[in-house]
């Protein structure tokens, strides 16, 4: 209780803990930034990292000169795009067998979501998942599994990145000094929050409504199952965007 307690006043105090460790680690800090992003852009066991609230408490303090722009621009794009791409590569080569089996430590109900996200979107999902939390940790992965061809979700992946870190940032480092912002930070934070979690919540109730009105014999007999369906020859699931090689 006491990590959950811990990381729920992260995310929601975002811009007093990051203040701290700015006054508390100096240059480093920059470090804790790449490290918390590629962690939750990169590795499937760690979706609950603070993303869209914690790149634009930076670009705030970045506004007052606490932080700099550039620097918190440049960590946080090689961040997220490596540690997508590094996502992208644990799922092509060891993904189908933790689609096949339980796992302590993956949420398979995440990866099945994050998978009919990519089908519905094909390789513009690696984009717009970046600006959808637990998504966008799942969505490089399950590309990975589909085997997206490498250099399609090379530029997926950048523009997603550029786009999710530049928005942000700029609009933290922009707004951040206005005095509606600064007076309402903590709500403002709270709104990105929601917002964020919020496409999440609507597919869960989505997913749910529907689990109740279809029959049982139209699912998958389980999750295992659906996995499977990615095992065969993994091919065919980029549609137009991408050609899908057969791996090797």
């Amino acid at each position: 209780m006491d990590v959950l307690h811990f990381f729920t006043d992260f995310i929601l105090h975002v811009d007093a803990h990051l203040l701290e460790l700015v006054n508390a680690y100096g240059m480093w800090i920059y470090l804790i930034l790449f490290t918390v992003v590629f962690c939750e852009t990169g590795l499937v066991v760690t979706p609950f990292l603070p993303g869209d609230s914690l790149l634009f408490a930076a670009g705030v303090l970045a506004g007052t000169g606490a932080m700099g722009y550039l620097p918190c621009m440049g960590i946080f794009l090689v961040a997220g795009a490596l540690g997508d791409a590094v996502n992208y590569m644990i799922g092509r080569h060891v993904g189908p067998a933790i689609f096949r089996r339980e796992t302590r430590f993956i949420k398979k109900e995440y990866l099945i979501r994050a998978h009919a996200f990519y089908e519905r979107h094909g390789g513009k999902a690696i984009v717009l998942a970046r600006f959808v939390p637990i998504v966008r940790t799942f969505a490089p992965f399950v590309a990975g599994i589909a085997l997206m061809h490498p250099y399609a979700f090379l530029l997926y992946n950048i523009s997603g990145c550029m786009l999710w870190v530049g928005g942000l940032v700029s609009a933290g480092f922009f707004l951040g000094n206005l005095p509606f912002v600064r007076q309402n930070f903590s709500l403002i934070v709270y709104a990105i929050v929601l917002v964020s979690v919020l496409p999440v919540f609507v597919g869960f109730v989505k997913s749910r409504l529907a689990g109740r009105t279809s029959s049982s014999a139209a699912e998958p007999a389980s999750i295992a199952d659906a996995g499977a369906e990615l095992a065969p020859d993994r091919a065919g699931h980029e549609g137009a965007d991408t050609a899908i090689p057969k791996k090797a």
